[in-house]
């Protein structure tokens, strides 16, 4: 077993309104499917990660956001809203707390060799958080604490982080914008939700805008161009996905064509830049994904594939 699947109840108890895409079932169905798949049998599971401390969250936030996310949390069953798309109940601070811990103890049961790589079924998700901003259902920037958590706690010089969900992860590109420490690459329809990411220009950022009805084969060919030859100059010491799965050809989120067989050829080549430069060491988390019938088979083989099923 070198592969981790990680996440945590109280994931499923954020909750805001019954029309909301970003909801508990969403783990259901990911669940459901790697129950179905017998994909768990194959995987080393931890149900319960610790909250993120402040000391974690702070690498990637300011105090003053920690501290208006702590105090506008409610703490009673009204529903909070901290911008027009994103609210919280009595249970999404604790939910968002585990689920930037969660993304930090996968690096930790990496780094420590216990597996060679990890996948966090988590919610909220994170990659449209900022240093000081909620957005887009995101809460804290589960993957970019993962990141600084490598950087900081195990000394790590270079990681990388590629983010494939429909949308571009602009909360992780702003609180890694003047960190050289760390490659972003970014694939994202465009225009399109949160309407950035285009212009940007950095050594350490490759955004990839692509167009509405993008398909497989043009993903595929981009990615070939542009992202793997930025990852493998980069050399990482170690990887990181932040999983969207809204790039799915039956997900409304967005206009893209991928399957799952392109997300079992993009998970291989991010193994295969892990394991060139990083010695296996890989941490995926989720992101978007919003059909749930799509999501969770495009969750089983990323999972599977993370495995070597």
């Amino acid at each position: 077993m070198h592969t981790a699947f990680i996440t945590h109840p109280i994931c499923a108890r954020h909750f805001v309104v019954d029309w909301h895409p970003e909801a508990p079932t969403r783990l259901a169905a990911i669940d459901d499917r790697l129950h179905a798949a017998h994909v768990y049998d194959y995987l080393y599971h931890f149900h319960h990660p610790p909250l993120a401390t402040r000391e974690q969250l702070l690498r990637v936030h300011s105090a003053e956001y920690i501290d208006w996310v702590y105090e506008t949390a409610p703490k009673d069953e009204h529903i909070v809203q901290l911008d027009p798309d994103t609210a919280m109940n009595q249970h999404s601070l604790g939910a968002a707390l585990h689920s930037a811990g969660a993304a930090i103890r996968a690096v930790d049961k990496v780094m420590a060799g216990k597996v060679q790589n990890a996948f966090c079924a988590i919610r909220p998700p994170g990659h449209h958080a900022g240093r000081a901003k909620t957005g887009g259902f995101c809460i804290f920037n589960n993957v970019a604490a993962a990141a600084a958590h490598a950087l900081e706690e195990h000394g790590l010089k270079r990681v990388a982080i590629l983010d494939f969900d429909v949308h571009h992860g602009n909360g992780t590109e702003d609180i890694f914008k003047d960190d050289p420490r760390v490659l972003f690459c970014s694939t994202f329809q465009s225009p399109f939700y949160p309407f950035c990411g285009e212009d940007t220009v950095s050594d350490h950022i490759v955004n990839v805008p692509l167009p509405a009805g993008t398909t497989g084969k043009a993903y595929r060919a981009v990615f070939e161009e542009r992202v793997l030859p930025a990852m493998d100059a980069f050399r990482p010491e170690m990887v990181f996905i932040s999983a969207g799965f809204d790039s799915h050809l039956e997900d409304d989120m967005g206009q893209f064509g991928l399957v799952e067989k392109d997300y079992v050829w993009i998970t291989e080549g991010m193994m295969d830049i892990a394991a060139r430069h990083a010695d296996n060491r890989l941490v995926s988390v989720l992101e978007g994904g919003y059909d749930l019938n799509s999501l969770g088979r495009s969750v089983a083989a990323h999972v599977k594939t993370l495995a070597g099923l």
